[in-house]
């Protein structure tokens, strides 16, 4: 039995391909709302500016970062506006409302609640202090950051700076997007 070749009419073709084209243009605009529900409510870029958290992140890192159900907690990489900075901020968090900070200059350790952090993202001791003194207690509903690179970074000491609000938290940086080969959760 021979099969019998039939063209299709060129309607049936011209549908066909318009059906085709349709197909990919509703892939295209669902995944671009998945991409703006993505970025405007689960995370947001970031990029960080200076060396205030070297070794851990370097400037111009690109950060994901996300708010999505955060709560700070002590050692995350966090995201934050200033009223002092007219740009975000990535510094760690070190203490949470109601925790008492101590920094001594002198012998470099950082306490808080009378323990002595363990620190090893940190870049060089603790030498350079600001104008806060300590000890001091974390205001409710803030928290105290600092930079991993602590000489050369602008936190939580410096009181223009102070403790961070944490309605002005951004988001935790859950992931370092570039450069590639540095791919990855940088928080521990």
């Amino acid at each position: 039995m021979q099969r019998e070749y039939r063209e299709k009419p060129a309607q049936e073709s011209a549908v066909g391909f318009k059906g085709w084209i349709f197909e990919w243009a509703e892939a295209l605009v669902t995944a671009l709302v998945v991409i703006v529900l993505l970025f405007s409510f689960v995370v947001r870029v970031s990029t960080v500016d200076g060396d205030s958290m070297l070794p851990i992140l370097h400037d111009r890192d690109f950060l994901l970062v996300s708010d999505l159900f955060y709560t700070p907690a002590q050692g995350d990489i966090i995201v934050a506006d200033t009223e002092y900075l007219d740009y975000p901020i990535v510094k760690r968090v070190i203490a949470t409302e109601g925790q008492l900070v101590d920094i001594n200059f002198k012998t470099h350790e950082v306490r808080v609640d009378g323990e002595v952090l363990k620190e090893p993202y940190i870049n060089a001791p603790t030498k350079t202090s600001f104008d806060v003194e300590f000890p001091m207690v974390v205001p409710e509903g803030c928290v105290f950051v600092l930079g991993d690179n602590r000489n050369e970074s602008s936190d939580s000491r410096d009181s223009r700076i102070g403790c961070i609000d944490t309605r002005r938290i951004l988001g935790r940086v859950v992931l370092r997007v570039l450069p590639i080969k540095s791919f990855g959760n940088p928080a521990r």
